[in-house]
């Protein structure tokens, strides 16, 4: 009788602990290992949730699951969703706010991230993994070249200037390389205080036109003429091929180099056993113009609709320990991406970090001087996926010979034309 209390037991207590499914979209055993450390700890400090971490593929395929499992009343209690899938999730319908599951103190979280995913004033999502775009430079190479590494380039001019003495002293290499994507057009459209879409960025009301026939719009374009022109840029032929173009910049094949501050660590990993020094500076803006600051790029924790209340405290129980202070400020150190918090960065500072590691400063002070506006809190955009591709199609023609405005005329066609087929799923 007693073996038999004692199962009965050890059943309902079983039955009373709540399952919370993370989904997740990090496949290397470096990020993956670190998410489930997290969870076992988590799990260890409170018996009554178990929280199980799942790899399920790339962030549009984890997005779409979560949808389908949703319809089918079967969702994850936690999801990780890139930011240019926040229109998409929300017209999902699959989602809740994670400030409606319960009374949450957001104000740690560093504004330029947090405004990302405060829409309609309600906080959508948890920031996790974020990142933005810096300049990376070969500083061994901008010295041959009559260059003060101390000073890199801040604008289009300022880049073109560096490049022109790069080609005159013949060093056997190009000047500027980066791989070829649509985000950094967001990011120079923010910085130059413009959105890419129309309705405050898809912030005011849905967005159902891009910007792309404005001054800003062509400053970009006309840079990326003005490089090809002169055969100051080169990239793989493919378009959002990161880790091609990372390779160009590592293998010394060119001076300058853009793309995600998430890469600081692999590239100067890189670089050291390429044997030169690797510099970081700010984004280069269109010259002329007031640097704004930049558009919070990587993910965030989505709690869907279709679970229990428990699961959904559960499930951001676990997304705020994962990014409290010391977690985000370790996750840090590991990945490179922002640690989403003030008081990780305090925490930092306090050991010496950026001491030890100097080249995370700039990209840290460029977050932190963000100006908040419609620009830098990004663009809501339900089609996002489409129209970055179709941005990028419109860079490659212009560096196939067609003229800007041309070219300009084109891309915006198309991108307006792949938000109103979005849109209307809608009216």
């Amino acid at each position: 009788m007693k073996t038999i209390l004692l199962t009965l037991a050890t059943m309902g207590t079983a039955s009373a602990q709540t399952t919370v499914e993370f989904w997740h979209s990090f496949g290397d055993a470096k990020r993956a290992g670190w998410i489930q450390a997290r969870a076992d700890e988590f799990n260890k400090a409170n018996p009554g949730v178990k929280v199980v971490p799942a790899y399920k593929g790339s962030y549009n395929d984890s997005l779409q699951a979560t949808i389908l499992a949703a319809r089918q009343n079967k969702p994850p209690a936690l999801v990780q969703i890139f930011e240019v899938g926040s229109q998409l999730a929300l017209d999902s319908g699959a989602f809740q706010p994670v400030s409606s599951v319960k009374n949450v103190d957001f104000s740690d979280y560093i504004k330029p991230v947090i405004n990302y995913y405060t829409i309609g004033g309600k906080v959508n999502s948890l920031p996790f993994n974020s990142s933005s775009p810096v300049l990376y430079y070969n500083r061994n190479l901008m010295t041959k070249a009559g260059l003060d590494p101390k000073a890199p380039p801040t604008t289009y001019a300022g880049l073109l200037a560096a490049c022109k003495k790069i080609q005159a002293a013949n060093l056997g290499v190009t000047c500027f390389g980066m791989s070829l994507n649509g985000w950094f057009v967001e990011q120079w459209m923010a910085q130059q205080g413009a959105t890419l879409l129309n309705n405050g960025n898809g912030r005011s009301g849905r967005a159902t036109a891009t910007n792309l026939d404005s001054a800003a719009a062509k400053n970009i374009f006309t840079f990326f003429k003005t490089l090809q022109d002169s055969k100051y840029y080169t990239y793989t032929g493919k378009l959002e091929d990161w880790d091609g173009s990372d390779a160009i910049f590592t293998n010394q094949k060119v001076v300058f180099h853009i793309t995600s501050t998430a890469d600081i660590g692999n590239i100067n990993d890189a670089a050291k056993k390429a044997g030169f020094q690797v510099g970081v500076g700010v984004l280069p803006i269109a010259s002329g113009t007031k640097r704004n600051g930049v558009v919070i790029g990587g993910a965030s924790l989505w709690i869907p609709k279709a679970i229990s209340k428990p699961q959904a405290e559960g499930a951001l129980d676990f997304a705020l320990y994962m990014t409290n202070t010391k977690n985000m400020a370790e996750w840090h150190k590991l990945t490179g991406y922002y640690p989403v918090r003030q008081s990780s960065i305090n925490l930092l500072r306090q050991q010496g970090w950026f001491t030890q590691t100097p080249l995370q400063l700039v990209s840290f002070n460029q977050l932190t001087q963000t100006v908040a506006s419609p620009a830098t809190a990004g663009g809501l955009n339900g089609a996002a996926i489409q129209t970055r591709q179709i941005i990028e199609q419109g860079i490659q023609k212009v560096l196939g010979g067609t003229p800007v405005d041309a070219a300009l005329t084109e891309t915006k066609t198309r991108a307006d034309a792949a938000l109103n087929e979005y849109n209307s799923n809608f009216r």
